[in-house]
């Protein structure tokens, strides 16, 4: 069995070290931020997301008719729209004015299939079959019918590239809504943590995680997740805060981007974050 394995990996040795050298080609590809490479980039991820949006066309063929899509989009509605509704109930109960609170079921919805996904242990990236001629632009918003799930950060004219909460090099402010304490969102490579939340405040496992109303690249009252753990740092004077997310990331399918376009100014400022 030694010789077989022995004679097989000298007669394809070649093609072991071609499928190795790529690997290591397109992980440097993808930590390098210069502009060159970024069109290096995003003319691979559109000419990979063409040869997998031709596959995938003939490989769903066979699957459910439109009205399945049509129910996950009224999903998503929904769920920004009930969640909307619970952060008025609990302002409400505190005594503040409903009237300055977001309404994020105003926004119309673009359905998306995941097509290709790059993950590795910090950079999780989708590449989704809609871009610039479908009205996606980069900094929109991307959901499931569960949360939030990322941000469009590359658009081509038939694709987009969303960056996941799975990604470290992005940066959400959120918020945790039964205390209103605000904080940054970040993957650390295994989890979603906020860091540097004052022990002052009474924060619980279960709690929910939202969007806050300080962002100006997303819109207030989106759902993240729950906290799942804290633990106390600094002489017990922070908290870290570790976040379980709503949406399914790893294997999410079908997605829905968010038609917003912020502020071109403090956006431009903003972005930096996902750099």
């Amino acid at each position: 069995m030694s010789n077989f394995f022995r004679r097989f990996i000298s007669q394809f040795k070649e093609y072991f070290l071609l499928v190795i050298l790529i690997v290591i080609s397109l992980a440097l590809l993808s930590r390098n931020d210069k502009p060159e490479i970024k069109r290096i980039r995003a003319f691979a991820f559109g000419s990979f997301a063409v040869v997998n949006n031709f596959i995938n066309y003939f490989t769903g063929i066979f699957k459910t008719d439109s009205s399945y899509d049509q129910l996950k989009e009224e999903n998503a509605r929904l769920m920004l729209e009930i969640n909307r509704l619970r952060k008025q109930g609990i302002e409400n109960r505190n005594l503040r004015a409903m009237l300055s609170i977001t309404d994020t079921s105003q926004y119309n919805l673009i359905a998306a299939d995941v097509i290709s996904k790059l993950v590795n242990k910090i950079r999780g990236s989708f590449i989704l079959n809609k871009g610039f001629k479908n009205g996606v632009r980069v900094g929109m918003p991307v959901v499931s019918p569960d949360g939030l799930v990322g941000i469009i950060s590359d658009v081509t004219e038939n694709f987009s590239v969303t960056k996941t909460l799975y990604n470290s090099s992005l940066n959400i402010a959120a918020t945790v809504q039964n205390v209103n304490v605000d904080g940054v969102l970040s993957w650390n490579g295994k989890e979603l943590i906020i860091k540097n939340i004052p022990t002052t405040y009474e924060i619980n496992v279960g709690e929910r995680v939202e969007t806050s109303d300080f962002s100006t690249l997303l819109p207030p009252n989106i759902p993240v997740g729950v906290i799942d753990k804290k633990e106390s740092l600094a002489l017990g004077l922070l908290h870290t805060i570790y976040v379980k997310p709503y949406a399914d990331i790893r294997s999410a399918s079908s997605l829905f981007i968010l038609t917003i376009v912020p502020s071109k100014q403090i956006n431009h400022l903003e972005m930096n974050l996902m750099k």
